[in-house]
């Protein structure tokens, strides 16, 4: 039975371990990793192919500082339709989607520069298929979409580092949209900084026709957006990742401990028979190490089958692809385990083989009777069922064992109480980042040309079901202090009903007011209160901050307010990206209410959607991670008190003989058994459940700081009353889970058997 225990403790330490150190390694500098992988390219630039020919193109391979490149690939920016009620997409045939630039490319580019990952499908085999680019778009395999007179099918999803394009297709398919451009990807000896990536970038551009060059994308702004991703994840892994060791390295101590302590009378027959100290030391540690030895080997794949799904989401978040766990963490992890069996069976197997032949063979197997009398004694007082009594004063007998199993126990409630916080408040900032689109209905507009606003507004006012609506319009300006464009969202009507989440101050009540994200405080060195200037087309507008609100978007470089605060800045020259946010009355069948303003809508390039909301990829893999690593926490705590109430039941044998003997029912002695780790477990559970608040208090906000945001107060502050007694008991439940085992085997352990067992 030890030998059954240390094995499973070790293949669920090894198991746990894996993934733990695993994600720790894939959470360092994930970019960098997937970059290197794919061979990423440091820039893709966009050429006229009226201006410079492919021939132009491939000599610049041989400007100053390029490595390496890949092209030059004929591109398309084109608009596609709906054509079928697709997978993905969800929409009607006959729906514009935004402009997307489709690159030909022969293959995916393995070993070349900006290797293509397949996320799903495959890559085109002939005409008029198409592999989209797989960056959270409702776009899926089977779609068809109509690129003009020409149907295309998504055959699949694939991936670039990079972000080189919005779609793949094969050159042939490409030249039969008519193709304007041509793309060329460069990787440099040196591109580590933005003024190394422009100097590049003029080399690249003196070596064509003048103004061949449309534009040029770094790789450093993609590695801005994964490597923020990456240090949000980074707190709550580092977080689980000691937590999963430290519990692994007591549990393993707790076992083989035990383990070899509770074999000192073999010891002394071992010693009679003529065993020198040192081969009992070696004999014992090599106990230890062979069913350890199998749970390792059976933890390295069971922690790898773990890891993967996990990786995967974690992967998917950081917008890298499927991270791999390193070879070197399955062959390092096992070992380490190994080190710490042997470290921890050497020390009690040094004693034993210390003690003198006689002392360990008078050792006999029942705890002293002196140890733990007194408050026995005390218990027995009290107005308890005797076998409830005679539990609760077990851990007196061992105070050292007791506490191993209270420190487990009080580790696993942390690691719940941690996990279902962090759940909750990854949960609340899900729900708050959804404020940014309110409504149940929203319809967006088309472009600037077709879009007859009036008609829209008669429109939405004439459906049936409509309660209120605002719009919201986006566009781009200056805010002195900033370096680059910053984003403006205007809303126009009563938006009160549409507020993004406030962190602090209040949302804006009229023209003149605005309220910014925490990171645009933060890149301005401004505070509420303070009054920005917004610059467009030589016009200035001045607003006062009087809100900070939780949106991620554009990096922090936002602006949210009344049309008419700028009212004045022929904002309309920007990009003018636009929405109509609904709120209909309750029963309103939203699909029907949607697929009526699309109708109106459709002919002028826009577009109505149910609002679902959004479901972030970094909140799923934040819930997967947690749950996963919280899971096998409490896994590893369990078999901690599985092994201590081994130990324990078997060492008392001859005692629960003699209780059984004085009539004490099977029923009575599972009683027991579970009450003498029910007080441990309740103590150990009010330990660690305000230890798993403060990690939580301590982790969230750092999260929130490498996020660009602050969190407010209800996301942080989620653990309630009824929460709180539920993981009060947590510790109470793991320890009686994992003696249930132990209790069992002791009812079921006949009379005459314990009575003869010394």
């Amino acid at each position: 039975m030890k030998r059954v225990v240390v094995a499973l403790t070790t293949l669920l330490t090894v198991t746990a371990s894996v993934l733990a150190v695993g994600l720790l390694v894939a959470s360092s500098a994930p970019f960098a990793r997937a970059f290197d992988r794919q061979r990423g390219a440091h820039l893709a630039a966009q050429f006229d192919a009226a201006k410079v020919s492919a021939t132009q193109l491939a000599a610049t391979a041989h400007a100053t500082g390029v490595t390496a490149t890949a092209g030059p690939f004929a591109t398309v920016t084109v608009r596609p339709r709906t054509a079928t009620h697709g997978q993905g997409l969800g929409l009607p045939p006959g729906i514009d989607l935004p402009p997307t630039t489709v690159v030909g490319r022969p293959d995916l580019g393995t070993g070349g520069v900006d290797a293509l990952e397949v996320v799903a499908g495959r890559w085109p085999t002939g005409p008029n298929e198409i592999v989209w680019a797989a960056d959270g778009s409702p776009i899926d395999v089977g779609d068809e979409l109509d690129f003009g007179a020409t149907r295309m099918k998504i055959v699949g999803t694939a991936r670039s580092i990079g972000r080189t394009a919005q779609a793949w297709a094969l050159p042939d398919t490409v030249a039969a949209l008519h193709p304007t451009g041509l793309q060329m990807l460069y990787r440099f000896a040196d591109a580590g900084t933005d003024a190394a990536i422009n100097a590049d970038r003029a080399a690249i551009a003196a070596a064509v026709p003048p103004d061949a060059l449309q534009g040029a994308a770094s790789y450093l702004s993609v590695k801005a957006d994964a490597e923020k991703v990456a240090g949000t994840f980074a707190p709550f892994v580092v977080a689980f990742g000691v937590l999963g060791l430290a519990m692994s390295v007591l549990i393993i101590g707790i076992v083989v401990s035990g383990s070899v302590s509770s074999a000192t009378r073999r010891i002394g027959i071992l010693k009679a028979l003529g065993h020198t100290p040192a081969q009992v030391v070696r004999i014992y540690v090599r106990q230890a190490l062979v069913p350890a030895a199998v749970g390792a080997v059976l933890g390295i794949p069971l922690g790898n089958l773990a890891a993967l799904p996990v990786l995967k989401e974690e992967g998917d978040a950081f917008g890298t692809g499927t991270v791999h766990l390193d070879w070197w963490v399955s062959a390092a992890v096992p070992l380490a385990v190994l080190a710490i069996v042997a470290a921890t069976a050497f020390g009690p197997a040094l004693r034993a083989g210390r003690l003198r032949t006689i002392d360990a063979l008078a050792v006999g197997r029942t705890p002293s009777l002196g140890r733990g009398r007194r408050a026995r004694q005390l218990l027995g007082r009290l107005p308890l069922p005797r076998p409830v009594s005679l539990g609760l004063g077990t851990p007196f007998s061992r105070p050292g064992r007791s506490a191993t199993i209270a420190a487990a126990v009080a580790l696993g409630a942390l690691g719940v109480t941690f996990g279902a916080g962090l759940a909750l408040s990854v949960g609340g900032v899900q729900t708050a980042l959804n404020r940014r689109d309110a409504g149940d209905v929203i319809v967006y507009s088309g472009p600037p040309g077709n879009w007859d606003a009036a008609a829209v507004e008669a429109a939405i006012k004439a459906q049936a079901g409509t309660v209120r609506y605002f719009q919201s319009n986006e566009f781009d300006a200056t805010v002195a202090n900033l370096t680059g464009t910053t984003e403006v969202v205007t809303f126009t009507g009563d938006a009160s009903w549409g507020t993004y989440e406030v962190i602090a101050g209040r949302w804006f009540a009229g023209p003149g007011e605005a309220v910014v994200p925490t990171a645009f405080l933060d890149r301005a060195g401004t505070k509420i209160g303070d009054t920005v200037t917004i610059t467009n087309a030589g016009r200035t507008a001045t607003v006062r901050i009087v809100g900070e609100v939780m949106d991620l978007s554009s990096n922090g470089q936002r602006i949210v307010t009344d049309a008419g605060s700028v009212a004045g800045l022929r904002l309309d020259s920007g990009r003018g990206e636009g929405a109509y946010h609904i709120d209909v009355a309750d029963g309103t069948d939203l699909a029907a209410y949607a697929a009526a303003l699309s109708k109106v809508v459709q002919d002028q390039g826009g577009e109505a959607d149910v609002n679902v909301g959004e479901i972030s990829g970094t909140v799923v893999a934040m819930d997967t991670l947690a749950g996963t690593l919280t899971l096998l926490l409490v896994a590893v705590a369990g078999l901690g008190v599985l092994n201590t109430v081994v130990l324990d039941t078997r060492e008392r044998v001859h005692e629960l003989g003699v209780f059984k003997a004085l009539g004490m029912a099977p029923r009575q002695t599972v009683a027991m058994v579970l009450t003498s780790v029910a007080g441990i477990g309740l103590l150990a559970g009010l330990v660690g459940v305000p230890a798993g608040i403060a990690v939580h208090d301590w982790i969230l906000p750092r999260m929130g700081h490498a996020a660009g945001t602050r969190f407010p107060a209800h996301i942080l502050h989620v653990y309630h009353p009824p929460l709180l007694a539920a993981l009060a008991l947590g510790g109470l439940a793991i320890a009686l889970a994992g003696a249930l085992l132990p209790a069992g085997w002791a009812a079921r352990t006949g009379t005459a058997r314990a009575l003869r067992t010394e």
